[in-house]
């Protein structure tokens, strides 16, 4: 088997409610961190790794994504006469990369998602970056995930250790320790309760998976909101193959939540040469100006 992965999936096919009314004829996917949507953190993260070929989920009112990563002739044009070339390589550098979009007609879940991408990746094992979990530009979470792949030839999730509190939103594993930061998964249960979760390590969105996960999908009945979930699946491959899990320590946000969206792009902004300093003044001024309030 083929152990290079080559291929990403990024589904974006869901309805993005949390951002309503903002979502509401745009993707949640396109919704901006400082000067980036934040899929394109996530294609960008792929790239670093090595991967080749980029397939994207879409879905109603997603043409934006499309549009996004096409070329813009006249805008190129202008940004050239008017000798903006920092501007111009910063929208053009993504222009030869090899994207495929799949549109899913309904929003059953990350498991129907990933199964619309069958035809592009047949045999091959791929990587699933979920784009509303940013990762830090600065972290190896995805490359340490392929490595791990490497070695094992099976599939390998991304885990965090979460609150207890908050196991019933994300799928949940069981499993014992198999080196550092590495686990082999025994079971997997889609948002448990407190009372019945296995650990507190939870499932987040980077995965590599092979090609067997399809037959899975195929035949597996929705679960947990009426939807095809990836964690039934991974539960069901688990009787065929083993799993393992690599628990990240670094900084995720979940940017699918308005919390977790604004605490990414402070974060970011911090990190952007251009503002960092004018921003940090303003967090501290605002900082400030509050604090002042409460004491009066």
């Amino acid at each position: 088997m083929d152990k290079k992965i080559k291929k990403a999936i990024f589904p974006a096919g869901g309805l993005g409610t949390r951002f309503l009314p903002a979502t509401k004829a745009s993707p949640k996917e396109m919704l901006p961190i400082v000067d980036k949507p934040m899929i394109q953190y996530a294609i960008e993260e792929a790239i670093g790794c090595n991967i080749e070929e980029f397939i994207i989920i879409t879905g109603k009112y997603k043409r934006a994504i499309e549009d996004h990563f096409d070329s813009a002739y006249e805008l190129e044009e202008n940004l050239r006469k008017s000798d903006k070339k920092k501007l111009l390589e910063e929208i053009t550098r993504l222009n030869h990369i090899k994207l495929a979009y799949i549109r899913q007609r309904a929003a059953l879940g990350l498991g129907h998602a990933i199964l619309c991408a069958k035809p592009f990746v047949k045999d091959e094992p791929f990587a699933v970056l979920l784009s509303d979990d940013v990762i830090d530009t600065e972290e190896t979470l995805l490359k340490d995930m392929i490595r791990l792949y490497g070695k094992y030839g099976c599939p390998v999730v991304a885990l965090e250790e979460v609150p207890i509190s908050e196991v019933n939103k994300y799928g949940i594993i069981k499993g014992t320790a198999a080196g550092d930061s590495v686990y082999k998964i025994s079971d997997l249960i889609e948002k448990p309760s407190k009372e019945k979760a296995p650990s507190n390590l939870a499932i987040i969105g980077r995965y590599i998976l092979t090609s067997e996960i399809f037959a899975i999908l195929e035949k597996l009945p929705p679960g947990k909101g009426g939807e095809i979930q990836l964690t039934d699946a991974l539960k069901a491959l688990l009787k065929k193959q083993a799993i393992y899990g690599y628990l990240f320590k670094g900084k995720r946000y979940d940017a699918g939540d308005k919390l977790g969206y604004l605490k990414a792009t402070v974060n970011f902004a911090l990190k952007n040469t251009e503002i960092s300093d004018s921003f940090a003044r303003y967090l501290l001024d605002i900082t400030m100006t509050l604090k002042h309030k409460k004491q009066h």
